[in-house]
């Protein structure tokens, strides 16, 4: 188990989406940039907000939503988000890059 630092997420966060499995339904957050960030929920709810880096995780601020800090733990295999309590709320199944760094138009 290891937390990533704030070095590893910059490169895997800064311009991309993180495709999370929660237990078989799927959120969607786009980092626009290094302070924006986009968050489409599998109930279909949307939040804008900002975001910033952590030396061991990141905190965000949603407009109209939650305030929260996270942190990815690294396992062989997998990157889980885990809470500000420790508990594990999904998987990153997958990170879209470049080109195809907002697959579900979320910064639109």
């Amino acid at each position: 188990m290891t937390i990533l630092n704030k070095d590893m997420l910059a490169i895997i966060m800064i311009g991309t989406t993180h495709v999370i499995d929660m237990g078989g339904k799927y959120a969607f957050i786009h980092y626009e940039t290094d302070d924006r960030a986009h968050l489409l929920l599998p109930d279909g709810t949307r939040f804008h907000g900002l975001w910033a880096l952590l030396e061991d995780g990141y905190k965000v601020e949603w407009k109209d939503g939650p305030t929260g800090s996270w942190k990815l733990n690294h396992t062989p295999g997998a990157i889980d988000y885990v809470d500000a309590t420790g508990a594990t709320r999904g998987r990153i199944s997958r990170i879209e890059f470049g080109d195809f760094g907002d697959p579900q138009r979320l910064a639109a």
